[in-house]
C-alpha cells in the first residue's frame, strides 16, 4: 500500500507565474510539499478552491517556511537578528534549498499521509478506539458533501454508497476539520475504559482571517512569518507530527511554547482516514471525534480581527458571507479602530510582521480575507473569500492620516448603509401595517443588494485618491468629509428611491415612504426641553385689587 508522502506527491493546487510557465509551459498544476517550497518564488500563489482549506493550509505552511529558513527562533546563533535574517531570505529570492533538504530529510518520515504507526495529522488509535461499524464516512470529512439529512452543496452524493476521495482532496479537507470544525455529538471515543461523544469547536470555527499577500508565494509566506518570542526554542515549539508521541486524550492538550505549534497545533478534532485497498491514491472512509476529554481550546489566532462582547470578553470577527472586505479595512490599518466592538488588529500586521517586509519591498502588500460563514455546531452557511488591493502603505505605521481616512470612509458607509434599512423597513411598515415582516425583510435584502457593492466602489474610488506621500497637510490625506458623506448619502437614497418607487404612485405608499425618508438623515429629531429662565421659575404675583 501507498505511504502517500505528502512532501512528494502532488495534492497542492498552484498557480505559476507567468514567468514560470514561459520558462517551462509544463509546470505541474499540482505539487508536492518539497516542490512548492523549492519553487514558492516561481509560484504566483496557491489554486485551492476552498478558503477555509486555503486558510488552514497557509497556517502549515508558515511554520515550515520557518523551519527551513531557520526562522522558528529569535535567536540562533548568528549575530543577526531575526528581521535580518528573514531579510537576508528575501534578497536571496527563493527559500534555501539547504533548508529544505535538511528539513524533509529529517522528518519526511512523518509526512506520510496513510503511515500505519503515525499518519500525519491523524490518530491511528481510532482505528481501536471508534466502532468500525460506526465511523463518520467520507461524505462527513468532504465539508462540500451532504451527509445525513443535510442539503447538497456542489455534488449529490449517497451514504450507502459514497465514493471514494482523492487522497489530495482528503488532505485539504482534513485540515479543514481541524481548523475549522463543528463542536457538539460525535462518533464515541473510548479511553481508558471510558467513552464520550462530545467535541469542541476548531480554533477558526465561523471566523475570518486575513493575510498578507505579495507577487509570489515566496514572498507571501515570508510575509505572514511570525516573529518568535525570545525565550522559544525550536526543540520546545513543536508541530503535532514532530512530537515523539501522540497525545493523551486523557490529559491536556500539548502547550503552545511557540509559532509553529500555535500555528499548527491547536486542534481539537481527532480523524484516522481510511484508504481504498482498490485505489491506494484515495480514501474510503474517515473517523472523526473528539481529541482531548478536557482543556479549553486556545483561540489567539494571529491573523484575525479581535473585539470585545458586551460581557467584556475577546472573540474574532466572524466570517459574514454578506460583509464586504473593505468594511474591516480600518481594522487590518489601525492598530486599535475603536468604536463599540473595540476592534485590535491582527497580530500579523504589526510592524516588525507583515510591514516591514512590505517596507523591504518597496511596494505594498495586498490582504486576503478567508473564512467560513458557520455557527458554533453543525450549520455551514457558506465560504468567505475576498482580496484587497495593494494597501499595507495606507497602515497606521507609515500613514496614520490615511488609516484615519479609511476608518472614516468606512464609518460613513456602515452609517447610510444603516440609516437606508431603517428606512426602507419603516417605508414598509408604514404602507404595509405590522403584518408585513417578512415583506419588509424582503425590501431590505433587495436595497442592501443595490446599495452595498456601490459602496464599496464609491469607498475603493476615494481610497485611490488619498495622499500617500504627505503633501497634504490635512489631518485626513486629502480627504473631503463633506464629499464623501454626501456620495455615501446619494448611494443610499438612489436605493431607498428604487426599492420603494412602485409603491409611490398611490397616496397611501407616497405618505408612508416620505414619512420613512428622514431616516436617511438620522431619524426625526428629538425634541429637548428648553431649560427654565430663573424669571419663569419666580411665583407668579397676584394683581392689585383697588382699594
Amino acid at each position: 500500500m501507498s505511504l502517500y508522502c505528502l512532501d512528494e506527491e502532488p495534492w497542492l493546487p498552484v498557480q505559476w507565474s507567468a514567468a514560470a510557465l514561459a520558462r517551462d509551459p509544463q509546470s505541474p498544476p499540482v505539487v508536492g510539499l518539497r516542490t512548492l517550497l523549492a519553487r514558492a518564488h516561481e509560484i504566483s500563489g496557491l489554486a485551492i478552491t476552498e478558503p477555509p482549506a486555503q486558510a488552514a493550509v497557509l497556517r502549515v505552511l508558515y511554520a515550515l517556511t520557518a523551519r527551513v529558513c531557520a526562522l522558528d527562533e529569535e535567536e540562533n546563533g548568528s549575530e543577526a537578528d531575526w528581521s535580518e535574517r528573514r531579510l537576508d531570505v528575501l534578497e536571496a529570492g527563493r527559500f534555501p534549498e539547504a533548508g529544505i533538504e535538511a528539513y524533509f530529510g529529517a522528518w519526511g518520515h512523518r509526512l506520510r499521509l496513510f503511515d500505519p504507526e503515525r499518519p500525519w495529522m491523524q490518530d491511528p488509535r481510532l482505528a481501536t478506539q471508534c466502532d468500525p461499524a460506526r465511523s463518520a464516512g467520507v461524505n462527513k470529512l468532504v465539508v462540500t458533501r451532504p451527509s445525513g439529512n443535510n442539503h447538497s452543496w456542489f455534488t449529490h452524493v449517497q451514504d450507502s454508497a459514497p465514493d471514494p476521495v482523492p487522497a489530495g482532496e482528503a488532505v485539504l479537507n482534513l485540515l479543514t476539520w481541524h481548523y475549522y470544525g463543528p463542536s457538539g455529538r460525535c462518533s464515541s471515543r473510548t479511553v481508558g475504559g471510558k467513552a464520550s461523544a462530545s467535541m469542541k469547536a476548531g480554533p477558526l470555527r465561523g471566523a475570518l482571517s486575513y493575510h498578507p499577500e505579495g507577487t509570489t508565494l515566496f514572498e507571501t509566506l515570508l510575509a505572514g512569518l511570525l516573529r518568535p518570542d525570545p525565550a522559544v526554542r525550536r526543540e520546545a515549539d513543536l508541530c503535532p507530527w514532530e512530537r515523539d508521541a501522540l497525545p493523551d486524550p486523557d490529559g491536556e492538550p500539548p502547550a503552545v511554547n511557540g509559532p509553529c505549534g500555535r500555528l499548527t497545533g491547536a486542534s481539537r478534532h481527532a480523524l484516522l482516514l481510511v484508504p481504498d485497498p482498490a485505489d491506494p491514491s484515495s480514501v474510503k472512509d474517515a473517523f472523526i471525534t473528539w481529541a482531548y476529554r478536557d482543556g479549553h481550546s486556545v483561540r489567539d489566532d494571529p491573523y484575525l480581527i479581535w473585539q470585545i462582547s458586551q460581557q467584556g470578553n475577546p472573540y474574532p470577527r466572524p466570517a459574514d458571507a454578506g460583509r464586504a472586505l473593505w468594511r474591516d479595512l480600518d481594522a487590518l490599518l489601525l492598530k486599535n479602530a475603536g468604536g463599540p466592538a473595540q476592534a485590535r488588529q491582527p497580530e500579523i500586521f504589526g510592524y516588525e510582521h507583515a510591514l516591514e517586509l512590505s517596507d523591504a519591498l518597496k511596494r505594498p502588500l495586498a490582504v486576503r480575507a478567508l473564512g467560513f460563514d458557520q455557527d458554533g455546531q453543525a450549520k455551514d452557511r457558506q465560504f468567505v473569500v475576498g482580496l484587497t488591493p495593494a494597501v499595507l502603505d495606507t497602515a497606521e505605521h507609515e500613514n496614520a492620516r490615511t488609516a484615519t481616512a479609511v476608518g472614516r470612509m468606512r464609518g460613513y458607509g456602515e452609517m447610510y448603509g444603516r440609516r437606508m434599512d431603517r428606512a426602507v423597513r419603516r417605508a414598509c411598515h408604514l404602507y404595509t401595517g405590522e403584518s408585513g415582516p417578512q415583506q419588509a425583510e424582503a425590501w431590505a435584502e433587495r436595497a442592501a443588494a443595490l446599495y452595498w457593492p456601490q459602496a464599496e466602489q464609491e469607498f475603493w474610488d476615494r481610497f485611490g485618491t488619498l495622499d500617500r506621500e504627505g503633501h497634504h497637510q490635512e489631518v485626513d490625506a486629502g480627504l473631503d468629509r463633506k464629499a464623501a458623506r454626501g456620495a455615501f448619502l446619494k448611494l443610499a437614497t438612489r436605493a431607498f428611491e428604487e426599492i420603494t418607487d412602485p409603491v409611490c404612485h398611490t397616496q397611501r405608499g407616497a405618505k408612508a415612504v416620505g414619512k420613512a425618508r428622514i431616516e436617511l438623515y438620522g431619524g426625526p429629531k428629538k425634541s429637548v426641553p428648553r431649560p427654565r429662565t430663573p424669571q419663569q421659575d419666580q411665583p407668579i404675583a397676584q394683581e392689585e385689587q383697588p382699594a
